[in-house]
């Protein structure tokens, strides 16, 4: 079997707990042999057909009887379809729509008119009629003194409304400031609302004109999900860079921009749009508004996703472009191994059904297919999977070194060894990029301690292959020039494109490869705080396995639920008793051990000690595994030591005593092969299940 000795040293600290010998083989010689189908919550493999869920417009008259009379929305009182008046005027607008009639244009010129006076209503509702008047002025002498030619070196003055005790009266005056005059910001201190000038609109009308700058503070004060605001088309690509610079250093933690092609963009009408959108925020389950519902304001699209041999961020990056949206619209429950065929559930916002049907052929040349394409009522979470189902064949077998046993003796005992007494459940290698010169928990460690330059580089740092990949990543690092670096970066490789795009846009700096970091979604940023975290866990079990072996002793932590996942909370997890020890209370798949975060508690006894030993070396004494910057939050979890497959099978091919050879190879291919079968929890690795089994590591 061909091994990677990085990868070798690196996991040669990973025990084993059975006794058997175990026997030698290859796996992955080809994707195919490599079969990866998840398993969803129902226990149904993704790969067949579906149960229909149950879709939101089938629950709306039961949610319509008990909805409580709307109380008047501010967030979407003046930026409700601000859709396409012109081309060449700036525009919000919703999901994919892209033309209106004449009578939808009026229809909504009407309803913006309609917003604007109950914005004024609120204000006449809550100001008294001189606060009303004085708040005119004080806007109107806003105006008047950035209009005129003479700058003053004064400070800007402030101007308070007085305290308004009602918390939901509060909020609706600030957004109905803003909305009617969106050169003015407001602030609260405790109950009072002071008006201030804003000094970034001041700022972006130096780039944009007044109009555009009007609409894109409001359309920021309506944090109106799902839309969009477009800037009047340009040509010149240098003030174009200036815009995006402003906007996202102003607000990249919360919107995004991209530009587009105009319509009828040619060589005679060059002009580019810049489209600013919301980030996508992180939705707690269950928690979508009844208007939400009622509207259906957000589309969201399930699928089987099939892929051979192909990243799984590769594949994502690709489906976005194919479809038009961005890689943070793509949600799933499990990452799957590159080199192999994986079924795996997925769900797209904002695409229809028919939409993705419709490049299903576009796709298939990338390796890719996706079924079971049907509309639901919200995306997924990690971990929002049972487990996943494995059918694998072993090539090559033959028997360890010195060993002059039988074979096929040796393979049965070492299978009904795993099926009896489990294994150690590792991370698998995969998880931290094997065979990689940077592995990805070395990113997640300089993302916790807010490296950002050093995790920018660590990302980029080229194998030793000479292809264009690790040409541009060479170049990269000598030069950091990250305009250079795309033109010479492949069009698949989304994510480093992304980065360098970031990178081009705000620079070099700690700062600037802040903001890059955003162009990845949540899920793959937090993914490198998860790659070092997990590291550290296999570590801290091969140390527990080493210093108390099976025994379960004093101080060890333990969860009793019969049926748990990693995600259990603190107060499920007991300390053992030195009583316990004595009576040998449990057993030692009852053991976990915590993954690193902020919220979680360690073993007392050598193991709890070996924790901050480790991160003391790492420099992480003080480390909440918080990274504000980054908006990652980790709160840490539990995880058995020990784990079990279920419903395992196996069938020797070839000269191993059967003639059974697998449907699509012929007698000789199968020749001394393993087929195997069997099904494991979710988060649990395959290959470290073969590697129990084999003794080897695979």
């Amino acid at each position: 079997m061909e091994e990677d000795t990085e990868d070798e040293s690196r996991f040669s600290s990973l025990c084993f707990i059975n006794e058997h010998i175990g026997f030698q083989g290859t796996i992955k010689s080809s994707p195919s042999d490599f079969i990866v189908t998840e398993i969803n919550e129902q226990g149904q493999l993704v790969n067949e057909t579906i149960d229909e869920p149950v879709l939101v417009n089938k629950m709306l008259p039961e949610l319509s009887n008990f909805a409580k009379k709307p109380k008047l929305d501010l967030q979407n009182l003046s930026f409700e379809d601000r859709s396409n008046q012109e081309n060449t005027s700036p525009v919000c607008s919703n999901g994919d729509q892209n033309h209106q009639s004449d009578s939808e244009k009026n229809t909504i010129d009407d309803r913006t008119s309609k917003h604007e006076e109950e914005n004024v209503d609120v204000l006449r509702s809550f100001l008294d009629g001189k606060t009303n008047e004085s708040l005119n002025k004080f806007a109107c002498q806003i105006k008047e003194k950035w209009n005129s030619k003479t700058e003053s070196s004064e400070p800007f003055p402030e101007f308070s409304l007085g305290r308004i005790l009602d918390k939901n009266q509060r909020a609706s005056l600030h957004s109905a400031v803003r909305q009617k005059f969106p050169f003015l910001i407001t602030v609260g201190k405790n109950s009072e609302i002071v008006v201030k000038p804003n000094l970034e609109y001041k700022e972006l009308c130096h780039l944009v004109s007044e109009e555009e700058a009007l609409d894109f503070f409001k359309y920021l004060d309506a944090k109106k999900e799902n839309s969009k605001f477009t800037f009047k088309p340009d040509a010149n690509k240098d003030h174009r860079k200036a815009v995006h610079h402003f906007v996202n250093k102003k607000f990249g933690n919360l919107v995004e921009t991209k530009s587009f092609p105009e319509q009828n963009y040619s060589a005679s009408n060059p002009n580019t749009v810049i489209t600013v959108r919301f980030r996508e925020k992180t939705r707690k389950r269950g928690k979508r508004s009844l208007v939400e519902c009622r509207e259906g304001k957000i589309v969201h699209t399930a699928f089987t996703l099939q892929k051979e041999n192909l990243e799984m961020f590769e594949a994502v990056g690709f489906l976005a472009i194919k479809l038009g949206v961005i890689p943070s619209d793509f949600s799933y429950a499990g990452l799957k191994d590159k080199k192999a065929i994986t079924y795996q559930a997925m769900v797209v916002r904002k695409v229809t059904p028919e939409r993705l049907k419709n490049i299903e052929k576009e796709i298939e040349k990338k390796r890719m297919n996706v079924s079971n394409i049907r509309s639901v009522s919200e995306s997924l979470r990690l971990g929002q999977l049972k487990g996943n189902h494995f059918d694998i064949v072993i090539r090559n077998l033959k028997s360890k070194e010195n060993d002059s046993a039988n074979l096929r003796e040796r393979i049965w005992e070492a299978i009904e060894n795993v099926k009896t007494k489990g294994f150690v459940n590792y991370y698998g290698p995969q998880r931290f990029g094997k065979g990689r010169k940077v592995h990805t928990d070395q990113i997640g460690l300089a993302l916790l301690k807010s490296e950002m330059v050093k995790a920018v580089k660590l990302f980029l740092t080229p194998e030793d292959l000479e292809d264009p990949v690790n040409k541009a990543k060479t170049f990269f690092l000598q030069t950091e020039d990250a305009k250079g670096t795309l033109s010479l970066m492949p069009e698949f490789k989304v994510r480093e494109r992304a980065l360098l795009e970031a990178l081009h846009r705000f620079g070099m700096t700690e700062e600037g490869c802040t903001q890059a970091w955003f162009s990845f979604p949540h899920s793959m940023r937090i993914f490198y705080i998860h790659a070092y975290s997990s590291k550290i866990w296999n570590e801290a079990v091969s140390y527990r396995l080493a210093t108390y072996g099976s025994k379960v002793v004093e101080g060890d932590l333990i969860c009793l639920d019969e049926d748990i996942d990693e995600h259990f909370p603190s107060s499920k997890v007991h300390l053992v008793t030195e009583e316990e020890e004595a009576a040998s209370t449990y057993a030692i798949h009852q053991v976990v051990l915590p993954v690193l975060g902020y919220n979680i508690q360690y073993p007392a006894n050598k193991v709890g000690q070996w924790y901050r030993e480790i991160l003391s070396r790492d420099g992480l004494q003080t480390c909440r595994f918080k990274v504000p910057a980054l908006k990652l939050n980790v709160p840490g979890c539990y995880r058995q030591i020990l784990k079990h497959p279920h419903r395992l099978s196996f069938q020797l091919m070839g000269d191993l005593g059967t003639d059974v050879t697998m449907p699509g190879f012929s007698k000789d291919e199968a020749a001394g092969s393993l087929l195997i079968s069997f099904d494991l929890d979710a988060s649990c690795y395959a290959t470290v299940c073969l590697r129990e089994i084999m003794k080897h590591d695979v």
